[in-house]
């Protein structure tokens, strides 16, 4: 049995607006989902370990939660110079409700 993709993700790529559809745990992160579905070249080249950034997005949508910054993300951050707190890694972003109608930006 299939479950419903109830979570709608609104992603920015170039100019252009994609919608993806999920459901909360189809995918172990928003990285995987993005590169699963938009065929990112050099895109989380570290498998989701936090320390590579070429992953980063930007978060549009200022009224979500995602979850809070774990393991490598800031010092990744950090070392690479991004000081914005709406700039993340999708490495560590998990997919769940919190989701819904988010806006991203590649």
């Amino acid at each position: 049995m299939s479950q419903k993709k109830d979570i709608k993700i609104i992603v920015f790529k170039g100019g252009e607006k994609i919608q993806l559809f999920t459901y909360t745990n189809e995918y172990r992160s928003l990285m995987e989902l993005l590169s699963d579905k938009l065929y990112l070249e050099n895109f989380g080249e570290c498998k989701g370990m936090g320390r590579c950034c070429t992953c980063l997005i930007k978060i549009n949508s200022k009224s979500h939660k995602v979850n809070d910054f774990e393991g490598n993300e800031l010092a990744t951050l950090k070392k690479h110079n991004v000081n914005n707190l709406n700039d993340r890694l999708s490495c560590q972003i998990i997919i769940d409700q919190n989701l819904k109608l988010i806006e991203i930006e590649l």
